[in-house]
């Protein structure tokens, strides 16, 4: 059996004390990210329903590079785009247990700028 690393042990912990505070409801959905060393994740989930109502990752969006800075505003600004099409304006936002820093920080401050309110 695989060992798990002390840096995603202490992430996971992270992500439960934010998840018993931060719930999404179906007019103010939750803004869960998820970042690799490859890609970066964002989508919009309803917890009430259980329901994803919009996802985008930099699998979808067009970027030169997939897992740096630059991809993850793209990922902000695509996910802000979306959730304005499907009439949702404002979010919770839910880093999953990440460090407000670097991508986390672009994808959220991009979203800010394209028209979400969190």
């Amino acid at each position: 059996m695989a060992k798990t690393a002390i840096k995603t042990i202490t992430r996971l912990k992270r992500q439960v004390r934010v998840r018993k505070k931060v719930r999404g409801t179906t007019d103010r959905p939750r803004l869960n990210v998820f970042k690799s060393a490859r890609h970066i994740y964002a989508q919009l989930i309803d917890d009430t329903n259980g329901t994803t109502l919009v996802a985008t990752s930099t699998l979808t969006v067009e970027a030169a590079s997939t897992g740096n800075v630059s991809s993850a505003i793209l990922v902000g600004k695509e996910v802000a785009k979306l959730s304005l099409a499907k009439g949702i304006s404002t979010v919770v936002f839910d880093r999953n247990g990440f460090l407000y820093h670097g991508r986390i920080k672009a994808l959220a401050d991009s979203a800010r700028e394209s028209g979400l309110i969190f």
